[in-house]
C-alpha cells in the first residue's frame, strides 16, 4: 500500500492565495498598499504583518509584489 506524501504548504502561500482571492473577486486592487488587508484579517494582522516584515515587505508596498513571490523559502 503506497502512502502519498503529504505536502505541507508555507503559510505564507495561504494568505498569498486568500489575498489572490480577495483581488480576483475585486475586494482590493493589485495597487493597492499592504496594509489594506490588515482590515481584512482584524486580529490575525499582527502576526501576518510579522511574518511579511521578516520577508522583506514594509506594509507600503503595493499587494502585487506579495502576489509576485514564487517561492517562500527561508534560507
Amino acid at each position: 500500500m503506497q502512502f502519498m506524501a503529504k505536502q505541507v504548504i508555507h503559510p505564507m502561500v495561504k494568505m498569498q492565495r486568500q489575498v489572490r482571492s480577495l483581488v480576483d473577486s475585486n475586494l482590493i486592487k493589485p495597487s493597492d498598499r499592504l496594509w489594506k488587508i490588515a482590515l481584512l484579517y482584524g486580529d490575525e494582522w499582527a502576526h501576518w504583518k510579522k511574518e511579511l516584515l521578516e520577508f522583506g515587505f514594509t506594509t507600503q508596498d503595493p499587494i502585487s509584489e506579495l502576489l509576485a513571490v514564487e517561492a517562500w523559502d527561508e534560507d
